[in-house]
């Protein structure tokens, strides 16, 4: 067991690890965000579609994503213990997953029409969104792909890549989305086809430039990642499932909690569900941040996991969860000082619905300061547990607070109780703050102290 490192030393390797992951998904969150803009300039029923649609493809994504996040703890704990076979087992076996999982999903962004409508979910929305998804559904297995490499070199504590390979893509993404949208600069007018193109051309072009840097970059050749990729590895490949499954299913839970929200958000008006996700596209950035800290609680907690130094992992999290808490406050007196002006650079301002989603978005926005702590809190204690390998008893607290507490709250209070999208947006907070509050004391109680 190495030397208890100060509190300071834990937080500096804490932001050199995390920061770079925190600017990687924030940008790849930001890829969506550029599509949300163009589309509402574009128009409000292809900006309500891409909220659909663009749901939709998160759910799938999420839970298919589960096997790439199982290649961060597994690679994390492999180095601890010095096994680099294990390494390449690891991530391979991930990427495999990520290939199958992609193929079989397909077929529900194809058929998304009818299950869109099924849903309840108004015609001309629903027809815009299934032709959204049958063009970017084919980015599944390069966007998983994507995870899984950024998985293996976080791991690694290589995340300057990540950070400047995905924001290189968000440029690009910019130049095309707008252009394929719009029908400027000779290109066709694809409307809401065009920004799905635009997705679909950047992951693959991601994937292509992380598998080069992944396989042949000097530093890392001795682990041989692509060599003979085609033989299956059935031991590794039951490990990562058995790992990757709970935590897709935990983000599934968690997804299909927001997702619910935006189906019953389609029941009260179009107008809402466009605001609704402006309000959805805000807090998903600011959450990124979130998300980076825990991937870097998960590859630190997994190294110290590996060696068994218990005491240095816990002083970890405890860094970990208050810088996460501490950007949770500035997020929380931004979303309520300046709710307008945030709303407004996603809007026209001369549409004739402006107005109105200026000030639900305002309203949603009020609501998502109310559980920024709660999200932050509970995808930190995920990060912390996946770092031990500790994913089936989550899923169950997260399909719990979700499922039977988040979900049946927010239909509760938006239809019997007559607050609308408000009541929807305080079911969403219920379901996180259990989930949060249940997911840190299930990390508090299994650590050891020593």
């Amino acid at each position: 067991m190495s030397d208890l490192l100060s509190r300071s030393a834990h937080l500096r390797a804490l932001l050199a690890l995390g920061l770079p992951l925190v600017g990687s998904h924030v940008a790849q969150m930001a890829l969506h965000v550029v599509d949300t803009i163009v589309l509402g300039w574009y128009g409000v029923p292809e900006l309500a579609a891409v909220v659909l649609g663009g749901s939709c493809f998160f759910v799938v994504f999420v839970l298919g994503s589960g096997f790439a996040h199982a290649v961060m703890p597994m690679v994390a704990q492999a180095l601890g213990r010095g096994d680099e076979t294990e390494v390449r087992r690891a991530t391979r076996m991930g990427m495999w997953w990520s290939i199958l999982f992609g193929i079989l999903c397909y077929p529900l962004f194809w058929f998304s029409g009818p299950l869109l409508l099924a849903a309840g979910q108004k015609p001309d929305v629903a027809a815009l969104a299934a032709e959204f998804l049958r063009i970017a559904g084919l980015g599944v297995i390069p966007a998983l792909l994507v995870m899984a490499l950024k998985s293996y070199l976080a791991a690694l504590e290589r995340t300057q890549v990540v950070l400047w390979v995905t924001v290189a893509a968000v440029g690009v993404n910019a130049a095309l989305c707008y252009p394929l949208v719009f029908g400027r600069w000779g290109l066709p007018e694809l409307g809401l086809a065009g920004s799905a193109l635009a997705t679909l051309i950047i992951q693959i072009l991601t994937l292509v430039v992380m598998a080069l840097y992944a396989g042949y970059l000097p530093a890392l050749r001795r682990f041989h990642l692509f060599q003979r990729f085609w033989r299956p590895d059935w031991p590794a490949l039951g490990r990562v499932f058995r790992l990757g499954m709970p935590i897709g299913l935990t983000g599934l839970a968690e997804s299909g909690l927001f997702q619910a929200a935006a189906l019953m958000m389609g029941w009260v008006g179009t107008v809402e569900l466009a605001a609704h996700g402006i309000a959805m596209q805000v807090t998903a950035i600011g959450f990124m941040v979130h998300v980076g800290l825990s991937n870097a609680a998960t590859v630190r907690t997994g190294r110290f996991a590996g060696q068994g130094d218990w005491a240095n992992l816990r002083r970890g999290g405890v860094m970990a969860i208050a810088v996460s808490g501490g950007v949770g406050l500035i997020q929380i007196a931004l979303y309520l000082t300046f709710a307008q002006q945030i709303v407004g650079l996603f809007i026209d301002r001369s549409s004739p619905d402006a107005a109105q989603i200026l000030m639900f978005g305002s309203l949603f926005l009020a609501y998502a300061a109310a559980f920024q702590m709660m999200d932050a809190g509970q995808v930190l204690a995920l990060g912390l547990l996946r770092g031990v390998q500790d994913t089936r008893v989550p899923m169950i607290i997260a399909a719990v607070a979700y499922w039977l507490i988040g979900i049946p709250a927010a239909w509760a209070l938006a239809f019997p109780a007559g607050w609308a999208g408000a009541g929807l947006w305080m079911g969403l907070v219920i379901g996180l703050a259990c989930a949060a509050s249940a997911l840190m004391w299930r990390f508090w109680t299994r650590v050891p102290r020593g």
